[in-house]
């Protein structure tokens, strides 16, 4: 077992574009669409990522928790932000770069800056491509329960409570727009009413059931006139129903069956689409509010992904609708539970990944993929974890830290090289003019950024107040920063531990019995191997190494003005209690194969989807123009799929490094 570390950033074996787990800029190649229905001009403005047959049932029947009632004036902003995220400015469509985006990326980070320096394996590498097609990254969550998790059943639960599919198309556009203004008090109208144009009883049940559900809060009753059928909808009680339907955690408990799980499980299949950013498409074309989806753990964006989501009271018929309307997003699997799904609940991810265009020979290939599988990697952060411009998200956390709040408005905000959209190129010179929120927050047509949102806290609370601006991001967001402090720090302290004792255990390691971390004794060595020994993360609550380890760890944060003796903040959501994690992981369920192939467009492995649909796996020659290596492998959470390729190929991950090899390639 040989250990190695990385020499700068002189690596030159040609045509390496290893893309990070975080979105790529630029162009990307197009997977054929999920559906095949096509956008109408409408809706292609409203949304890219869905065809025109959205559910139009009214925001009165979102589920809002008790604690996230919003006062007037932010539900006013929040409407703002809808309409931006709509329809962008001008402004916020790109002019023609001056730089390309490899120029922009020389000031990027490269794995150096964040610690990221050593290797396990001794093994020669070889160059590769990841990511050459999204669809060349799959991910399949690993649930609970130890199974992993396939798209393979698009079959809706039969349920005799639920209604026929004619609810979702019974009612015309301007109906549904009418019933929806009526429900929302948006005109002077009391009621609508609905001529049944072929008057039966079956057909008048139907309307009655499509406004009820489509339209939660309304009630509605047959009425003769002239001769004639209509159904009238109403409100019950008026604009005191609604506002209770409007914050209620349980608007269509009216409706929802009691034998019936309050929680409709599902799988969703994505592509080319983070987690957040799919849960806001449904919970859009649902109309309902995100927090009443659930799930295990966050996806990559830049993949075709597979997880489990769970949601609160919204039917497996109504899901599987969306089948229909969406691109790029398939649901399946339906059950309904009786709890929704909790983060970190996973056991892992199962990855299946092409690297395109190897340059290794067979017996490098075998080399890497055995030490991959015996010995494993170095369980470093990724390189998405420190953003990509030249402020690395770790610097912000760190001023955070040092309670230095100027410093953490001027690094969030002040202009900066690397890949950014113009619209912010442009907030970033207007506030270094003019130190003006409210001006910089002209610049920006889509205003829920990280940006936005602290120069909205400045516009609200001054200039003099940083503190009470910064809170107005989102705590997520907010706590990502000091995160990733603590992962640029584990990173560097775990590179110095393999530079000191290599990959042996050694008294005053750390290792874990239970939850508890304890320290190897000279007499207990022989009983742990590397793959038992934990590094913290630094905190309150954590205990360091005995032996020189701990002493960096020391200098490290006095270095960067840091107490390492006292990790509490003044505020207690940035106190850090601290963390321990595994130095090296060994993947689970490793395996491999070298496929020859002249296309470089063609798929290498069928999805999910392409079961689904019957298409039969691809057959490869015995030999072709380029190589590919495919493999399989599974991973704990929060483990980096990149940093395990980066073992394999022995490769910078960095998107500097990627870009910059890869336009030499294509050059």
């Amino acid at each position: 077992m040989e250990m190695t570390g990385t020499t700068g950033v002189s690596l030159k074996r040609g045509s390496l574009a290893v893309e990070d787990e975080s979105p790529a800029p630029g162009e990307e190649v197009k997977r054929q669409k999920v559906s095949e229905c096509c956008l109408s001009k409408d809706q292609d403005q409203l949304e890219s990522d869905a065809l025109p047959c959205r559910e139009n049932v009214p925001v009165a029947a979102e589920a809002v928790s008790a604690g996230e009632a919003k006062n007037h004036s932010e539900a006013q902003l929040e409407e703002e932000e809808e309409e931006e995220e709509d329809g962008l400015s001008e402004e916020g469509e790109e002019e023609e770069e001056v730089e390309s985006f490899a120029d922009m990326m020389k000031h990027g980070l490269t794995e150096l800056d964040v610690g990221i320096t050593k290797f396990v394996s001794s093994h020669e590498g070889f160059s590769g491509i990841l990511k050459e097609r999204y669809s060349d990254f799959v991910v399949h969550e690993i649930g609970k329960d130890g199974r992993i998790s396939h798209l393979d059943d698009l079959s809706v639960p039969v349920d005799e409570e639920d209604p026929s599919e004619e609810v979702f198309t019974v009612l015309t556009a301007e109906e549904k727009q009418r019933l929806e203004e009526l429900q929302l008090f948006k005109n002077k109208e009391t009621s609508v009413a609905i001529e049944v144009i072929e008057d039966s009883k079956e057909k008048r049940t139907v309307i009655h059931q499509a406004i009820k559900s489509l339209f939660p809060g309304l009630e509605t009753k047959t009425e003769d006139r002239e001769g004639k059928k209509y159904i009238v909808a109403y409100h019950a009680a008026g604009k005191k129903a609604l506002a209770k339907v409007r914050t209620a955690p349980d608007p269509r408990k009216h409706s929802w069956p009691k034998s019936r799980g309050n929680y409709c499980h599902f799988v969703l299949y994505k592509e080319n689409k983070d987690t957040m950013d799919a849960i806001n498409v449904l919970s859009k074309y649902l109309r309902v509010k995100p927090n009443i989806f659930s799930y295990m753990g966050t996806k990559d964006k830049r993949a075709i992904t597979v997880q489990e989501i769970a949601v609160l009271k919204i039917t497996a018929q109504r899901l599987a609708h969306l089948n229909k309307c969406l691109m790029n997003f398939k649901l399946g699997n339906f059950s309904y539970q009786k709890n929704p799904l909790k983060l970190g609940e996973l056991q892992g991810n199962h990855f299946t990944v092409v690297l395109r265009n190897i340059t290794g020979t067979d017996e490098q290939v075998q080399q890497a993929m055995c030490s991959l599988k015996e010995i494993g990697f170095i369980n470093y952060y990724g390189m998405q974890r420190f953003g990509t411009t030249a402020v690395p998200t770790y610097q912000v956390g760190r001023a955070i830290l040092q309670n230095a709040w100027t410093e953490v408005m001027d690094l969030i905000l002040k202009p900066r090289s690397g890949a950014e959209k113009g619209y912010l190129v442009k907030c970033r010179e207007e506030w270094a003019k003019t130190r003006e929120p409210a001006a910089a927050l002209k610049k920006l047509p889509v205003k829920r950024c990280v940006e936005g949102q602290l120069l909205r806290g400045l516009s609200k609370y001054g200039m003099k107040n940083i503190v009470s601006a910064f809170g107005i991001i989102p705590r997520n967001n907010r706590l990502m920063y000091i995160h990733s402090y603590q992962s640029y720090v584990w990173n560097n302290m775990v590179s110095k531990r393999i530079e000191e004792y290599g990959l042996k255990p050694v008294p005053g390691d750390l290792v874990l019995k239970g939850a508890t971390a304890t320290y190897i004794e000279e007499d207990d060595v022989t009983n742990h191997s590397i793959h038992d020994v934990v590094m913290p993360l630094p905190g309150f609550d954590v205990i360091y190494p005995k032996h020189q380890i701990s002493d960096a760890y020391r200098e490290m944060l006095t270095a960067d003005n840091l107490d390492i003796d006292n990790m509490r903040h003044k505020i207690r959501d940035y106190s850090l209690s601290g963390a321990y994690r595994k130095i090296i992981v060994r993947p689970q369920n490793v395996g491999w194969e070298v496929v020859a192939y002249d296309d470089p467009k063609i798929p290498l492995f069928n999805t999910d989807v392409d079961n689904l649909e019957g298409k039969p796996p691809p057959v490869f020659a015995s030999e072709g123009k380029y190589k590919a290596l495919k493999m399989d492998f599974s991973l704990p959470p929060s483990t980096y799929a990149t940093m395990a390729i980066r073992e394999v190929l022995k490769m910078d991950t960095s998107i500097k490094n990627q870009t910059q090899l890869n336009t030499a390639w294509l050059r």
